[in-house]
């Protein structure tokens, strides 16, 4: 029999990142955080002269924030709940955009909070992983009905693009940043848009329960 596959980003829509990166980047790096606009190039400045951050700093922070302050990241309100009950229906799996050298660090990071899946990571835009990840679950376990969550809207139009026949749930479980993210349902790239696990688990379940009887 066929098993359904779900295929979910980690950072703001599993665990609250920005949050944790603004606190840390006032605490230890001299840098102010603040959110206006989804640009988030613009969003950092150094407390020293009120200059934005270059891209080249950003990106250096940002490694540097994942290399030695993953244990800051807590869970979105609900996830890890829901992740429990969504793998009584379906195979679950992780998609983050990140080195493949930290791949093992953010396993162990979700599994000692309770969400031990299978992470696979990624650079750039994911309907090419998706693809693969799909294939290969295909392989193993059948055709079944494949769903997508992310918190990005870039990623749900190369989804559309790759492997149009998922379902695509756009997620921003961080209040921060989720009033500024363009919405991947209003460009018509995902199903839906739900910003919170007490609502986004009924629709997933629900998705699971008329894909799997149209199967």
């Amino acid at each position: 029999m066929s098993r359904p596959l779900i295929i979910s980003d980690c950072d703001e829509v599993l665990l609250h990142m920005v949050a944790h990166f603004r606190d840390w980047l006032g605490e230890s790096e001299g840098v102010d955080f603040r959110m206006d606009s989804a640009d988030f190039s613009q969003a950092m400045r150094w407390q020293a002269s009120g200059e934005p951050v270059e891209v080249k700093d950003i990106w250096r922070l940002l490694g540097a924030f994942f290399d030695t302050e993953m244990h800051r990241q807590l869970p979105i309100e609900g996830a890890v709940e829901a992740i429990v009950a969504l793998g009584d229906h379906a195979d679950i799996v992780v998609l983050t955009n990140l080195n493949d050298d930290r791949r093992e660090r953010r396993s162990q990071q979700l599994a000692g909070l309770g969400i031990e899946v299978p992470v696979f990571t990624n650079q750039g835009p994911k309907g090419p992983a998706l693809e693969r990840i799909i294939a290969q679950h295909r392989a193993d376990h059948g055709t079944g009905p494949v769903i997508f969550i992310d918190d990005l809207p870039q990623h749900h139009h190369s989804a559309a693009e790759t492997v149009p026949g998922t379902t695509r749930l756009h997620m921003c479980g961080e209040p921060m940043i989720a009033q500024h993210i363009d919405c991947a349902h209003r460009a018509g790239h995902a199903h839906a848009r739900i910003d919170r696990w007490a609502e986004a688990l009924p629709w997933l379940l629900d998705q699971l329960q008329t894909e799997g009887e149209e199967a």
